[in-house]
């Protein structure tokens, strides 16, 4: 018996706070808190923003006909395409933060919010998924698309605290947004 105690105790010393270091650290993705680098607002225009990140990270935001995607920005400035456009290529938008996971003060996921427009009808509908992209040291992709539902952000943060073992789920990107 005080074994099954010693053992209860050791690992809620020991195993819980290891866990327990997993946490989350916000980016707004609104035009105003972000750095404006390109905007043309002529009929057919675009924009591309950048946004803080943490550790270094940033996020860059680009819409063009009417349709946004999300690049994460290393800190080594190396540009990873998370290519939102194979999700759907109807009309999107992006929500307005993108959630980072963090193990203790490093980055390991991030998750944020895409509404893109299942209704050509009627726009004022959109389908809002929540997707997940893994941070590692080599590769910076999406593993996890979480459709709507009652435990969509519960899901969606247990995906990324595991989404560094997944395989990506978009390998090649397009060039719709690249410029």
């Amino acid at each position: 018996m005080i074994k099954h105690v010693l053992a209860v105790l050791a690992f809620l010393t020991f195993g819980v706070p290891a866990y327990s270091q997993r946490t989350s650290q916000y980016t707004s993705l609104d035009e105003s808190k972000c750095k404006t680098l390109e905007l043309n607002e002529k009929e057919g225009g675009w924009y591309r923003g950048v946004c803080r990140g943490v550790a270094g990270y940033q996020l860059e935001v680009l819409e063009g006909d009417l349709r946004q995607t999300l690049n994460v920005i290393a800190p080594t400035k190396q540009k990873y395409w998370l290519d939102l456009q194979n999700i759907t290529y109807s009309f999107s938008s992006l929500g307005p933060r993108a959630e980072w996971r963090m193990n203790g003060k490093v980055p390991t996921a991030i998750i944020f919010r895409f509404n893109p427009d299942k209704i050509p009808e009627d726009p004022s509908k959109p389908t809002s998924y929540l997707i997940v992209a893994k941070i590692t040291k080599k590769e910076i992709c999406i593993t996890d698309t979480v459709g709507p539902g009652q435990y969509q952000n519960t899901e969606a943060r247990r995906f990324a605290d595991t989404a560094a073992t997944k395989p990506c789920k978009f390998q090649k990107p397009s060039n719709y947004f690249q410029r």
